[in-house]
């Protein structure tokens, strides 16, 4: 298991190179950013990962660009990998994420993947002009789009949203940029199965497995599955030797983590009581914490 630390709902975006340097000196595999566009100020959209449907962080909780954020931490980092999770490409255009992934890619030597979902919040596409029941389908086909326009080469498309004709787009990335897709509805499930990997909604253990095993056959049934395919889970229990054994032999595994952030799932063992987490140093306590836990459980060896 590689376990990757999120950094969702963390205000402090002046701490983020600080962060990744030491997650990459304690061998965490990797770190992810969350995406907003625009936030309302009111929202009305039921938050689908609530029992209650509420969103647990504030309205000025901050949104940095994604792509900024990863470049100036693979900027000041050698080895850590770096992912969106989730960026809503859906909102933006094909040529915005071909340059933004193509560029990010470039400046971290490779060390990038593409984390996006359809979306859940309509008053933030509303505010974008931008249809919401359609916004999978939007989804879709820009990934296609920019896996054409991250060729390097001459491109053409035309589909439902999006048309252009003999355009190229430079630079580009000698490699490609994984395409990792979150979400669990059937639509999600299908769109990941496609692509690179699958980004983990919160669940329990059993339930995880049951999807991942789902996500497998979709791979098999599309010829897939003997290609490398990236699973990042985020669990609402803690991971057992079994459970990990349990899951299917062609996914590479890898665990997002909170060290420091409060969350509806439970609370981290390795944050203690009254510890001002937004303080780096305390952040910096937590990521240690989290990975003796990890090593006196034997869960860290393959990090």
């Amino acid at each position: 298991m590689k376990y990757w630390i999120s950094l969702v709902n963390t205000e402090e975006v002046d701490q983020f190179i600080s962060i990744a340097q030491k997650a990459e000196e304690l061998g965490f595999e990797g770190i992810t950013v969350p995406d907003h566009l625009v936030y309302p100020a009111k929202v009305e959209t039921p938050y689908p990962y609530t029992q209650d449907g509420k969103v647990w962080w504030p309205n000025t909780n901050p949104w940095t660009d994604p792509w900024i954020a990863l470049t100036a931490m693979g900027a000041a980092t050698s080895k850590l990998r770096m992912a969106t999770n989730i960026y809503l490409a859906a909102l933006r255009d094909p040529f915005t994420v071909s340059r933004a992934t193509s560029a990010a890619a470039i400046l971290t030597n490779n060390r990038v993947a593409c984390g996006v979902s359809a979306g859940w919040l309509k008053e933030e596409f509303d505010a974008m002009g931008v249809d919401f029941a359609s916004r999978g389908r939007r989804l879709d086909e820009v990934i296609k789009a920019v896996r054409a326009l991250n060729s390097g080469e001459v491109v053409s498309h035309k589909g439902e949203f999006f048309e252009f004709s003999d355009v190229i787009m430079s630079p580009v990335s000698k490699e490609s940029v994984p395409v990792w897709v979150g979400g669990k509805s059937k639509a999600a499930l299908r769109r990941a199965a496609e692509n690179d990997g699958w980004l983990g909604v919160p669940l329990a253990n059993e339930a995880m497995k049951q999807v991942i095993d789902s996500l497998f056959d979709l791979r098999r049934e599309n010829g897939k599955y003997d290609e490398p395919f990236d699973v990042l889970i985020s669990a609402m229990e803690a991971y057992t030797p079994d459970f990990i054994e349990s899951l299917d032999p062609a996914g590479t595994y890898h665990a997002s983590v909170l060290p420091w952030t409060p969350s509806p799932w439970g609370r981290a063992f390795w944050v203690k009581e009254g510890e001002d987490h937004s303080q780096l140093d305390i952040k910096i306590r937590s990521m240690e914490r989290f990975k003796e836990m990890m090593e006196k459980f034997g869960l860290w060896e393959n990090a």
